[in-house]
Formats: structure tokens, C-alpha cells, sequence
């Protein structure tokens, strides 16, 4: 009885949904009707981040620059798409470019890893007195289901910025590699379901003294925690983190490497219902090393990435699924004197497919030393503008921070990309 209430959360349930409970601001959310006048309006019903952590080279990917000297020694291979190259380090995305659209005339001004990772992530600079909320909370803001008895947001391999000033309720499952069991999934193997069930009531009857002397939104917030910790823990869908009833042929497609496996689970969890999936792939931080270092990572992405569009189509499941590949910003084209790339936010690349965005599109394009974006400059705003209109979320809806501060979903001025619509 004498234990603090956020220690008798991580002594109960293991801290099974891994939020750190903090002051969520209050909330208050007001419709704005909005007209889709662009075809595809909430043609996905769901969305995978695929989130490239550190900052991946555009020309060791999505842009390559073959025969100038800013390009090194990565070569162009020819694609699906009469007329698009990607780098060779992606043979199996470029046989199905066709699937997917590249935007590669990213221009942005964070150059600093954890400003960028905020920025791409919730489509707003950081502020010191705001907590913008992350793209997979304002997704299950609109789309998910509260009863819902799966975390309608996980994020696979890494921490996300997370709800914000949306609450705790909004937060993100996170797991680290999808190669190993979940943690605190199940009870311990003496922890029967009349044992459970016992100790869940205890622990409402000891909380009850402190929800009638702290009543408020943090104490609803972590009752919800634990009751949305408890329906995981029953829930027949939780065997979606379990790889191993995957075939071995299945799993072999994805790759071995955890961010493969991510991808993996990522659709194990949207067939479940899962809302939104970020799976991340670290080391892309390439000032050293970056052609080594990326044709590996590239391995990676371009079995995950390939596995994850051929199977979710197989499924019939790609055309309301929309897939958003990206990091933070990109690399320099000149070659430092370490064979690396520093950060570089001024031109760079991403690739989004699935839902009702048309496959083998181009956006804009970057010069041929790949220094500056030469047509059609795409902003955040602009991208957060194409996933709403992709989800049919409502770009105008407004949430109100604890200040009182209006915060739109979309900021100001985005635009939905329309080459990738119609």
C-alpha cells in the first residue's frame, strides 16, 4: 500500500506497454469539414513507417548520380519504370518500382539528428513549451478504435516522439528486436488466469484512495494503461508478435535482419488491425565509411521493403495500406575525406507506395551534382498533407495544447502532392 503508483505499474505488468506517464496537456478536438478534392481521398485504411534512422544517402538509394564525382562508385540500375534508375544497392526495389512513387526533391532546413527525427515525425519544429504529437497518434486520433484490445500504434526497433500532447492513451507498444519474444507478453508460468484476475482486483481496490484524492486526467490515463496492458495480455491477437508461426520460407523472404523480421510483424499486426507500424533500421549516420556501411543496410531495406509490398499485394492488402519509407534528411553529395557523408537537408529523397498512391511516379528531381532541388521543392507540410489525404484523416482538425495554443494536424500552407494521386 505504500508503494508509489507509477512503481506498483512497472511491479504489476512489467510496464507491458512501455509509456513513461507523464502530465498530458488537455485535450479538446474540433471538426473541420474538409473537402477531398482530390481523387483517393482515405483510400488506405492503415499505414507502415518504415523509418530509416540517421539519415540515409539519396544517392546510394533513391537518387543516384552516376558519372559525376559527387555519386562515388554507386552505380544506377535500371527499374520497372521505363526511364527511373535507382542505386544498385536495391535490385529487388527497383523489379517493383512500378509499386511505388519517389519523391526526391525533399528540402528541408534541420540539419540535427534529433530536430529532423521530431520534424519528419509530427510536421512541426520542435517548441519548448509544446509536445507536437507523432504521425501514428494523430493516425489513431481519427482511425482507431478505443476498445480495440491490440495497441492500435507499435513501433518495431526503436522509440517514436510519441502522442504528445495528446495523452498517454495515444502512445505507441514499443519493442526492440521482433526476433525475440515480447517482453511481459504473458504472466509468469505460476500466474493462472484466477490468480491474474485476484491480483488485478487488488490492485483496483488499493488504487482506489488515490483516484479519489487525485482525480484527473493523469489518473484516467493510467487506469487506462493498465486496462489497455490487460487486454493485450488476453487478447487471441496478441500471436501476431509471434514470428515463429511464420513459415521459414515467408521469414526467409523478409531477411534475417531485425529490421526484415520488423516488416514481418508489421504485417502480422495490420492483418490484425492493427492502425499504424513503424519499423526502424538504425545506422544510416554514414560519415565514415557510407559506401561500405549503406550497401549493407541496403540489403536490409531492399529485402524487407520488397518482401513487405509483395506480400501485403498477395494479400490483397497493399491497395489500403499505405507504406512511407523515409529518415530524417539526407547525406552530403560531396564525399568527405573519411569515404563519408555528412547531414544534408537542403535536397533529398523518400519513397511512399501503397493505398491510392500510383505506383512508378517521379516528384520533382535534384541537379545533376545532386547539391539543390532544380523542380518541384516538396516541404513537411506537404508530406503530412499527401499521408492525411492518403488516410482520409482530417488535415484541419485542431487539438489545443495545455496552453491553449491551436495546433492543426497539418501545419499551415501543406499541400497534398497531386502527381501522386492522379
Amino acid at each position: 500500500p505504500g508503494l508509489p503508483r507509477r512503481d506498483f505499474l512497472g511491479l504489476s505488468l512489467g510496464g507491458a506497454l512501455g509509456l513513461a506517464l507523464g502530465s498530458p496537456a488537455r485535450l479538446f478536438a474540433q471538426e473541420r469539414p474538409r473537402a477531398a478534392k482530390l481523387p483517393g481521398f482515405g483510400g488506405a485504411k492503415r499505414c507502415v513507417v518504415l523509418w530509416l534512422n540517421g539519415g540515409p544517402s539519396q544517392l546510394e538509394t533513391f537518387d543516384p548520380k552516376p558519372g559525376h564525382r559527387n555519386g562515388g562508385p554507386t552505380k544506377a540500375i535500371r527499374t520497372s519504370v521505363p526511364g527511373v534508375e535507382l542505386a544498385h544497392t536495391l535490385p529487388r526495389l527497383a523489379e517493383r518500382t512500378n509499386r511505388i512513387a519517389l519523391v526526391r526533391s525533399m528540402s528541408t532546413r534541420e540539419g540535427n539528428h534529433q530536430r529532423a527525427r521530431y520534424y519528419l515525425h509530427t510536421g512541426y519544429v520542435p517548441s519548448g513549451t509544446v509536445k507536437h504529437p507523432d504521425l501514428g497518434a494523430l493516425v489513431c486520433q481519427q482511425l482507431a478504435d478505443p476498445d480495440f484490445d491490440l495497441p492500435s500504434y507499435v513501433n518495431i526497433g526503436g522509440p517514436a516522439p510519441g502522442p504528445g500532447i495528446l495523452g498517454v492513451t495515444y502512445a505507441p507498444f514499443t519493442i526492440g528486436d521482433p526476433r525475440k519474444p515480447v517482453q511481459n507478453l504473458a504472466p509468469p508460468r505460476d500466474v493462472d488466469d484466477a490468480r491474474f484476475r485476484r491480483r488485478r482486483a487488488l490492485m483496483g481496490e488499493l488504487g482506489k484512495g488515490f483516484a479519489e484524492e487525485r482525480p484527473g486526467s493523469e489518473t484516467a490515463a493510467y487506469d487506462a494503461v493498465l486496462a489497455k496492458a490487460d487486454a493485450l495480455m488476453h487478447s487471441p491477437r496478441a500471436k501476431a508478435f509471434d514470428l515463429a508461426d511464420e513459415p521459414e520460407a515467408t521469414r526467409a523472404l523478409y531477411g534475417e535482419s531485425a529490421f526484415g523480421q520488423g516488416c514481418l510483424m508489421a504485417r502480422r499486426l495490420l492483418e490484425q488491425g492493427v492502425k499504424v507500424v513503424e519499423v526502424q533500421l538504425n545506422g544510416w549516420d554514414t560519415h565514415r565509411d557510407n559506401f561500405t556501411r549503406t550497401q549493407a543496410l541496403c540489403a536490409d531495406l531492399d529485402a524487407g521493403f520488397s518482401a513487405l509490398l509483395d506480400d501485403l499485394a498477395a494479400r490483397e492488402m497493399l491497395g489500403d495500406t499505405l507504406i512511407l519509407c523515409l529518415g530524417e534528411f539526407g547525406r552530403t553529395p560531396r564525399i568527405n575525406g573519411n569515404e563519408g557523408r555528412d547531414h544534408f537537408a537542403r535536397a533529398w529523397s523518400l519513397a511512399l507506395a501503397g493505398g491510392p498512391i500510383r505506383g512508378g511516379r517521379v516528384v520533382g528531381a535534384t541537379a545533376p551534382d545532386g547539391t539543390r532541388v532544380v523542380d518541384r521543392p516538396v516541404g513537411v507540410p506537404d508530406l503530412m498533407a499527401t499521408v492525411c489525404h492518403a488516410l482520409g484523416l482530417d488535415a484541419e482538425l485542431t487539438n489545443y495544447s495545455k496552453e491553449g495554443r491551436p495546433l492543426t494536424v497539418v501545419d499551415a500552407g501543406g499541400r497534398p502532392l497531386r502527381e501522386l494521386f492522379s
